[in-house]
């Protein structure tokens, strides 16, 4: 018989990446930022939401983003990716676990991060049912390499951890 693992924490990873799109704004963590152009995608393309649904669901077995939202579901065509999210939260506490801390880095050479990092943080943090000083948000650049470098989009990386909680 496997040990008691009440209090185990479990790390996951997410990752995500959009496009640039014209016509703003970008929403980012659930914020919007004014900005010339927007994320593409099938839902309103919130990368940094879903780095952070794929982190927790990661962490707790329970799957990705996508096995949850599926793009061949119309119901997922400009869904909000922070009510994503909350869905995504409410299944891993239904399953006994509770986000201790995320840590996101947004990758990008535009839009700045540091000016939107606090409401980022706001944001996520109210959906994770923690404070928001366990949520973190950083931006970093790609030194002009690549996609990112050319300006073609953004990429995100989550890192989450959860805690078992004793039911």
């Amino acid at each position: 018989m496997p040990p008691d693992r009440a209090g185990t924490a479990r790390t996951g990873i997410g990752y995500d990446s959009h496009r640039f799109a014209p016509g703003g704004p970008m929403i980012l963590g659930g914020v919007k930022i004014p900005s010339e152009v927007k994320l593409q995608g099938y839902s309103d393309a919130d990368a940094v939401a879903h780095a952070v649904t794929d982190a927790i669901l990661g962490a707790a077995c329970e799957g990705d983003i996508g096995s949850m939202f599926p793009d061949s579901d119309s119901a997922n065509r400009n869904r909000d990716s922070m009510a994503m999210l909350s869905v995504a939260v409410e299944r891993i506490e239904s399953r006994g676990f509770a986000v201790v801390h995320a840590d996101v880095t947004v990758i990008a050479e535009q839009p700045r991060i540091g000016p939107h990092g606090a409401a980022m943080r706001d944001a996520l943090a109210g959906v994770l049912h923690v404070s928001p000083n366990a949520v973190s948000v950083k931006g970093k650049t790609n030194e002009g390499m690549g996609w990112i470098g050319r300006g073609e989009g953004l990429a995100c990386i989550a890192v989450a951890t959860l805690a078992e909680v004793a039911r």
